[in-house]
Parts: structure tokens; C-alpha cells; sequence
């Protein structure tokens, strides 16, 4: 461990895989490192590494005027709070712990109440990226809690602060984790169809990273049209769209394969041709989703 003096000290809460990373990060760069567990042996396994073991989580608080929550759940995290009690005053507290962003508000409440300042965050990457640009953090609460405490969570990846509201970072977390298996749950129906028809499922792949390259100037014009109210055929209109979605499903149902999702995209796409929109595009079809 190599020693900075003029480093603040730091409190990890829960030595899971991401926990443990993020304790070890903060040691191997010089913090003095305070960490707790429920299951005290795997806090004892940092205590080699020069972190400071406490016997309870209240302990751990007033160790640190920075502590990180990194749990399983938000459950456990109330369950810490209601342990750590008063002895979070004057303390800043992280959560880096998954969550809705009510969650993340009734936390943010609960510090405020207990005169502690509050900050919720999330965690995209893998353990052993923790503390490189491969990681990366969502932040949101209180603007002036979050820019004291920036340099330290910095150590940690790239950050992104996504506002005051509490419930942000939770937002965006769950909006991206969700879009990615939204997207491989679709991937692998389609490789089931490829499969079917005999062709290399590798290849198809290749050709198919290749196509998604385009995806991203779409999905940005789409937002904007989304924003504005003004819908133009961006993958064509609804009309010409409507009779292809019927080959797609055909298709698949001919191969026995999942159609349920090229359904519900057929079904909005006839309920808003229905409404006389039938020459705007595939956009479009979220003032259904937004009613």
C-alpha cells in the first residue's frame, strides 16, 4: 500500500465482489480504508491488504467522512441505515448499491432526516475494471454534496452526474442495463430462426455488428423526433412497414420460433395506422406508449 497523507479516509460497507474491489482500489492508492460486512470474515480478508476492520456498520460510518454502500440490494442498505442510526451526522454517504429510483429518493430522505448528506450512484463494469476508464458511475443528488466528494469517487472510473433528483442515477442505470437485454434477449430468438434455416450463426453475427453500426444516428434522430412531436418516416412509413412485419411473423411462427414481440410491434403499428397515422414512422408509435 503506498501511503498519502493529505488523502481523506474512506468507508467501504459490504465486501461482495464489487465491494471488495472498490475497498482494495481505495488501499492500493493510498486511502486510509475502513471497511465492515455482515459476514465478518470477508471484511477480515481486506485487514492483509491494510484496511481497517470495524464490528459494526455505525462504527464504520464514524470512521470516514465518506462512506460507500456497495450491497446486494437496497433492503440491506435500509438495514444498515436503521443500524447506523444518528451516527450519520455530519457523515456523506454513497450508495453504489442497485436500486429504483424511489429507493434512491427514500434513501436520499432518510439521510437528510438523519443529518447526513446523501448521494446515489451506480456502477456499470466488472470488479476487476473497478478504477479505470472500463467503469463506469452514475451519480445524482445534492450538486454541492456530489462535487466534494467527486475526487475520491474518481478513483474509481468515469463519472457522469445526472442532476439533483436523487432518483436519477437509478434512472439511467436501469434504463441501460434493461435496453441491453431488451436487445440480447431479441438477439438470441433471431440466432434461434438463423439456426433454423441452416445457416452459420457466426457469420450472420459478424454481418450483424456490422449493421448495427448505423443504429446509433437512428436512435438519436428518433429521440429528437420524439421530443418535438414531429414524426417523418424515419424507417419508412407505418404503412409499408405494417405489411413487412406481417412476413417477419410469419416467419418466424413458420419455424417455430417466438413471434410474441414482432406481435406487440404489429399491434401498435395497426393501432396508430388506425389513427390516421399511418404515414409517419416507426417513432411515432410512442405516443401509444406514453398514454
Amino acid at each position: 500500500m503506498t501511503e498519502h497523507i493529505d488523502r481523506p479516509a474512506v468507508t467501504v460497507i459490504g465486501m461482495g465482489n464489487m465491494g471488495s474491489a472498490i475497498a482494495r482500489t481505495y488501499l492500493e492508492r493510498g486511502y486510509r480504508t475502513t471497511v465492515w460486512n455482515r459476514t465478518a470474515d470477508k471484511a477480515e480478508a481486506l485487514a492483509d491488504a491494510g484496511a481497517v476492520v470495524t464490528s459494526t456498520a455505525a462504527k464504520a460510518v464514524a470512521a470516514s467522512p465518506l462512506t460507500i454502500v456497495s450491497l446486494l440490494d437496497n433492503t440491506a442498505v435500509e438495514d444498515v441505515l436503521e443500524s447506523v442510526g444518528q451516527t450519520a451526522a455530519g457523515h456523506t454517504l454513497v450508495s453504489l448499491t442497485s436500486g429504483s429510483p424511489a429507493q434512491a429518493r427514500a434513501n436520499q430522505t432518510w439521510a437528510a432526516a438523519h443529518g447526513a448528506a446523501y448521494v446515489d450512484g451506480k456502477i456499470m463494469g466488472d470488479p476487476p475494471a473497478v478504477g479505470t476508464a472500463r467503469v463506469s458511475l452514475a451519480f445524482s443528488g445534492d450538486r454541492e454534496t456530489f462535487d466534494a466528494v467527486e475526487p475520491v469517487l474518481q478513483e474509481l472510473g468515469s463519472l457522469t452526474y445526472h442532476g439533483t433528483d436523487a432518483g436519477f442515477a437509478a434512472a439511467e442505470f436501469n434504463a441501460q442495463v434493461a435496453m441491453g437485454y431488451e436487445f440480447l434477449i431479441g438477439f438470441l430468438h433471431t440466432l434461434n430462426l438463423v439456426e433454423r434455416e441452416g445457416m452459420d450463426l457466426e457469420a450472420f453475427t459478424e454481418r450483424l455488428a456490422g449493421s448495427l453500426n448505423g443504429y446509433a444516428g437512428l436512435l438519436t434522430m428518433m429521440a429528437g423526433a420524439i421530443k418535438s412531436g414531429a414524426y417523418g418516416p424515419d424507417l419508412g412509413s407505418l404503412d409499408v412497414q405494417a405489411a413487412l412485419m406481417d412476413d417477419l411473423i410469419g416467419h418466424r411462427e413458420s419455424a417455430g420460433v417466438e413471434a410474441v414481440r414482432m406481435r406487440e410491434v404489429k399491434s401498435l403499428m395497426d393501432r396508430r395506422i388506425a389513427q390516421g397515422h399511418g404515414d409517419q414512422g416507426f417513432s411515432s408509435m410512442y405516443e401509444l406508449l406514453r398514454l
